[in-house]
């Protein structure tokens, strides 16, 4: 009879651990089953500004946004991620990526190695590009200066510094699918949509987070605790932004500026660099669609510790 529970405690033990490999892996683009594309540098630096890749991945404490040297600290309640260098540099940064290493790190968040990103990088947005805005996102990045030098690692406390562990997490918080317009909405929501879902990434900072880091779906744009840990990140469904105008949305993506003459602080500030950068027309359809989000309420914010980041 101990033998008996032996054997089954035995293969309970082997089942589970080959259930864990399986979800865990990590899971790519098949290399060369897509096609041949020509890449349109213009879209590229629009995707680019529209992604907000600058403020992320540009070298800290100078004033030149396109020196995607990396280095910026990212705080987190797991620890503190330090984006990675994504210049043209062929040793530090993404010189000699191909193709498909790029859009399986964009879109699937795995390495040129076969290794997991942590989601500090937000592919949980990117997922829902199109792929041939990743690729003419990769072209311009390709034309951007090299810069040479090594980030530190990321300073992340067990278990959460356990690469293989992200592929459970990517099996609950990812979905994988596309971008589809809807029918029944213009075009021009359909164009925000799609910005604000997929490269502009802007549930990654306004809405609460579970317990594991995974956006609270029911609560998605309700703003909440800054993800970096200081302040308050703003509701931006009709909850918060029922007075304002699609007009005053979009006006305020172009220069940061409040509808009642203030402007705006904190993070957000990095944001509107590169939001003022994209055209009236991709900042109208963006207005749009942010206009039409119904309110929804999100966490309380402390109470005479409210600090709005955005």
């Amino acid at each position: 009879m101990l033998q008996r529970t032996i054997f089954v405690a035995l293969l309970a033990a082997v089942t589970a651990a080959g259930v864990y490999w399986w979800l865990s892996a990590p899971v790519g683009a098949a290399v060369g089953t897509a096609p041949a594309h020509v890449p349109d540098l213009a879209n590229g630096e629009l995707i680019f500004n529209a992604g907000g890749c600058a403020s992320c991945h540009a070298v800290p404490d100078q004033p030149d946004r396109l020196k995607l040297g990396g280095g910026v600290a990212i705080k987190s309640p797991f620890g503190t991620f330090y984006t990675p260098n994504i210049s043209s540099d062929p040793t530090y940064g993404i010189g000699q990526w191909k193709d498909t290493d790029f859009v399986n790190a964009v879109m699937h968040g795995v390495s040129p190695d076969g290794r997991h990103y942590f989601p500090a990088f937000p592919y949980t947005s990117y997922q829902h590009a199109r792929r041939e805005d990743v690729l003419d996102l990769f072209a311009y990045l390709k034309t951007l200066p090299p810069v040479a030098g090594k980030v530190r690692d990321h300073d992340v406390r067990f278990p959460f510094d356990i690469r293989r562990n992200i592929g459970i997490w990517k099996f609950l918080f990812m979905d994988s699918k596309p971008f589809v317009a809807d029918g029944t909405k213009s075009p021009q929501w359909n164009r925000g949509a799609y910005l604000v879902n997929s490269f502009g990434h802007c549930a990654e900072c306004h809405s609460p987070r579970n317990a594991l880091g995974g956006i609270i779906s029911g609560q998605r744009f309700a703003g909440g605790p800054n993800p970096e840990g200081e302040g308050w990140v703003s509701n931006i469904t009709q909850k918060r932004l029922g007075e304002w105008s699609a007009k005053d949305i979009a006006y305020f993506l172009k220069t940061g500026e409040l509808p009642d003459g203030d402007s705006v602080g904190g993070g957000m500030t990095r944001v509107i660099k590169n939001t003022s950068q994209l055209s009236d027309e991709d900042l109208a359809a963006m207005a749009d669609y942010l206009k039409s989000l119904p309110p929804v309420d999100g966490p309380t914010p402390p109470k005479r510790k409210e600090k709005e980041a955005g």
